[in-house]
C-alpha cells in the first residue's frame, strides 16, 4: 500500500533534522572560537570514555573535568580523538561567565576544536542542501 505524500514528509523530516543538526553546530563553532580567542585556560583530564552498549557501535563519548579559577570543578563532553584514554590530561578552554557551556578541549594531541565543529557544520548543512533538492525535485516532479 502506497501512501499519497509519504515521500514528501520524509525529505522535509530530514530536512529539518539535518539543518537543526547544522544550526546546532553553527552554534558550536561560534561559542568554541569565540573561547579559543577569549577564553581561559585550565588543565583538565578525560574522567571516563563510553562506549554504545553491547560494544554495537566504535562510537565513543568523552567526558572531561577541570578546576576553574575560582576552584569550582566543571565536568562536561566533547569530542576527542581514539588516544584519548580515560586519565589523560588535557588542556580546557572556557569563558569563565559560563564555564559547563562554552568548555573545550583544545591543545596538543587533540583535533582542533574549530575544525571539529566546522567539519559537522559542513557534513550537516551538505545533508540538508541534498535533502532539500531532492524535494524541491519530487515536488516539482523535476520539471522547470
Amino acid at each position: 500500500m502506497e501512501v499519497p505524500g509519504a515521500g514528501y514528509v520524509v525529505l522535509a523530516l530530514l530536512v529539518a533534522l539535518f539543518g537543526a543538526l547544522a544550526w546546532r553546530y553553527v552554534r558550536r563553532l561560534v561559542t568554541v572560537t569565540r573561547v579559543l580567542r577569549r577564553g581561559v585556560r585550565a588543565e583538565g583530564s578525560c574522567v571516563r570514555v563510553e562506549t554504545e552498549p553491547y560494544q554495537r557501535s566504535d562510537a565513543r563519548r568523552h567526558f572531561f573535568a577541570f578546576r576553574t579559577a575560582e576552584g569550582a570543578r566543571v565536568e562536561f563532553e566533547d569530542l576527542a580523538g581514539w588516544s584519548t584514554t580515560e586519565g589523560s590530561t588535557v588542556t580546557v578552554t572556557y569563558d569563565p561567565r559560563d564555564p559547563a557551556g562554552t568548555a573545550t578541549v583544545a591543545g596538543r594531541g587533540s583535533w582542533s576544536p574549530v575544525l571539529q565543529a566546522l567539519a559537522l557544520v559542513a557534513g550537516c548543512g551538505m545533508a540538508t542542501a541534498g535533502f532539500a533538492m531532492l524535494l524541491f525535485f519530487e515536488i516539482t516532479g523535476g520539471n522547470r
